[in-house]
């Protein structure tokens, strides 16, 4: 592309500028210090994909490490609580509320966060990172029967904030 000239207007300049970048495109933790405090909620959701003797063995709490949904639940809510340890430009949280919820469907295993805090700026990455340890907790539990899991579906299905 020698020789070609691109212009770029400031609208799309305001556009491609990334909230966790600084001018010279480096990472960036962004401030949030002058935001007001609001209750901020989010939910997520994600599957693993099993066969059908594992979601049995699941059902049945047959598998040799336990009680792989209630694990499964626990580890999320931990993981939730630690996601700005593990995500490097995440803000530390005082969370309220994280909730994990797991079910069964025909194909394996849905689970289903909610988080919800009163700080400045959003809670999605603590629900999504809650599904995710949660579903690994799964897939752990069950790598011994099952070589091929799949975990997808991976979604933020709400965002809200609200002023105190």
């Amino acid at each position: 592309m020698i020789g070609v000239n691109v212009k770029v207007s400031n609208n799309q300049k305001k556009m491609s500028k990334l909230s966790h970048t600084n001018e010279k495109g480096k990472a960036n933790m962004v401030d949030v210090g002058s935001k007001p405090d609001q209750v901020r909620t989010a939910s997520a959701e994600g599957r693993i994909f099993v066969k059908n003797e594992t979601l049995q063995l699941i059902k049945d709490n047959q598998l040799k490490k336990g009680d792989v949904l209630t694990i499964a639940e626990i580890a999320g809510i931990q993981g939730g609580k630690k996601t700005s340890e593990l995500i490097p430009l995440c803000h530390p949280l005082q969370i309220t509320k994280l909730d994990v919820k797991t079910e069964l469907f025909e194909n394996g295993v849905i689970v289903k966060s909610y988080a919800k805090c009163i700080g400045k700026t959003g809670i999605e990455m603590e629900a999504l990172t809650a599904v995710h340890v949660a579903l690994l907790t799964v897939y752990d539990m069950c790598k011994a029967v099952d070589k091929e899991m799949v975990i997808g579906e991976v979604r933020l299905i709400e965002k809200n904030k609200s002023d105190l």
